[in-house]
């Protein structure tokens, strides 16, 4: 997607003077029928439409689980560049022309600028990304283990244990190697300070004495 910026913009704010009537609308039961879909989103015809990646076919977003997906574009557009997005939802006939349907948005992963997204190689064998700026960090973890990336340091690949806590929050924790290294993650939108690309948990690793801050959201191995 390389329209211009504003177009997006100017697109969208026929869909936000809508979001409270669009509120009442009956919804479908959270989790039914959902699938995990990642694909590009672009504006056209006052809609914002989701091309799923490898395919041709482009469906109407609807936010039917109040993710703020139209808000995070809309935020978004004001870079160029492809708009990619990562989310869970269900697809259905669309009252509307110039569409292959609809998707009925129900959980938002994460909403960013990226030309690689949708060829990741690593994407479907992580259960976790989370990463951090200033200083620079990069965790993957999958069922293997996890790998810890600083610059000017090692890549740190190791086993670990994973805590589940209350409200949704979890740890991934590791003393091997002579290192104790801790990732919280708490399930709240988190706006990544160097790319404005927003994701769905916060995170904090802890290594080495410092704690550094982060975003993540859940790889192509999970999904709950």
């Amino acid at each position: 997607m390389r329209a211009a910026p504003s177009l997006l913009l100017v697109a969208l704010l026929p869909l936000f003077a809508g979001c409270q009537m669009l509120a009442d609308t009956p919804q479908a039961a959270s989790g039914v029928g959902m699938t995990r879909m990642q694909g590009e989103l672009s504006a056209q015809g006052g809609q914002l439409l989701f091309k799923p990646c490898t395919e041709n076919r482009h469906f109407a977003v609807f936010d039917a689980g109040n993710t703020g997906i139209l808000q995070e574009a809309a935020d978004l557009a004001d870079e160029p560049g492809t708009l990619f997005a990562d989310i869970n939802g269900t697809l259905s006939t669309s009252q509307k022309t110039g569409n292959d349907g609809q998707l009925n948005v129900q959980r938002l992963y994460r909403v960013e600028h990226s030309n690689s997204a949708c060829s990741d190689p690593n994407f479907k064998r992580l259960t976790l990304r989370a990463s951090g700026h200033e200083p620079d960090w990069n965790l993957k973890a999958s069922g293997k283990g996890m790998v810890l990336d600083r610059p000017g340091q090692p890549s740190l690949a190791v086993p670990y244990l994973e805590e589940q806590l209350p409200d949704g929050r979890f740890s991934l924790s590791t003393e091997a190697n002579g290192q104790r290294v801790e990732l919280w993650v708490a399930p709240q939108r988190c706006v990544d300070i160097a790319t404005g690309g927003v994701q769905h948990l916060m995170a904090e690793l802890r290594v080495d004495g410092q704690t550094l801050r982060g975003c993540a959201y859940y790889g192509g191995a999970r999904n709950d």
